[in-house]
């Protein structure tokens, strides 16, 4: 793949492992360059590591991710830290640093990345809060803003630098109904302004199937199904069905692979 593919993102038989936890097992997808791409599944199944993957904080053990035609795992600190300048991340828990205001949050990608003047910050961190509807909260500290707020601001970092790139771990986690919409809403509309390519990482299937382009449910370790939001409604694959359907009963199971509960109460007296 190079530069120029209709790819941004190339992921080739992944597998990577936490000890003898085998997480990937061969994972295969692609993210188009100006699409939105949702990674559905359960806790555990592995989106998250992918994002890791993908930012080059994690090495496959076996594999490959292109990342704008570049291996990601074969690149030095240096190419690294410039693929990464490309980027935008929001952390599955807002990652907002405490101890500084909502504003210094926004400005610090800026500062430590750019050779920009203070005086155009100031108006790009007003423009990205803006955006996000919170240009009044500036003042406010990361412990006096709502769940959702925190998430908000969070999301305007994370576009802070107008990536090629922004990566949303779980950004619907513990928001309520409203909020959640809005973040949605949110991605969807900053990811088309900027002409940008998106990924989203999630278990919550409502809302993301609202608004992304294509997504891909991964299931013990593989992708059991890829689509666009209609054929992955109306997939037929089992685990797909229960897991977007939310039915307790199916493939995907509720326990962690354990002996029986009979032995475990016998053997544990």
């Amino acid at each position: 793949m190079n530069e120029d593919s209709n790819n941004l993102i190339e992921i080739e038989d992944l597998h990577f492992a936490y000890g003898s936890n085998q997480v990937l097992k061969g994972i295969n997808l692609s993210v188009p360059r100006g699409k939105v791409v949702g990674i559905l599944g359960v806790s555990g199944a592995g989106k998250s590591t992918i994002l890791k993957l993908i930012g080059g904080q994690r090495r496959p053990d076996r594999g490959a991710v292109r990342v704008n035609g570049r291996v990601v795992h074969e690149l030095d600190n240096k190419g690294l830290y410039e693929m990464r300048r490309e980027m935008g991340m929001m952390f599955q828990a807002g990652g907002l640093f405490s101890d500084i205001s909502v504003y210094e949050n926004i400005a610090f990608p800026m500062r430590e990345l750019t050779d920009l003047p203070e005086d155009l910050i100031h108006d790009l961190v007003l423009m990205k809060l803006h955006a996000v509807g919170l240009r009044g909260s500036r003042y406010l500290m990361p412990n006096e803003l709502s769940g959702g707020m925190a998430r908000r601001v969070a999301l305007a970092r994370a576009i802070a630098l107008d990536p090629m790139l922004a990566m949303y771990d779980e950004p619907f986690a513990g928001l309520d109904p409203i909020s959640l919409n809005l973040i949605a809403e949110l991605i969807r509309r900053l990811n088309d302004a900027l002409r940008g390519t998106s990924i989203i990482v999630t278990y919550d299937v409502s809302e993301t199937l609202k608004v992304v382009d294509y997504a891909y449910f991964i299931h013990g370790g593989v992708v059991v199904a890829a689509g666009t939001p209609d054929e992955l409604l109306n997939s037929a694959d089992p685990s797909v069905h229960q897991f977007i359907h939310a039915e307790p009963d199916g493939p995907v199971a509720f326990h962690y692979p354990s002996r029986a509960f009979t032995q475990d109460l016998e053997l544990e007296r």
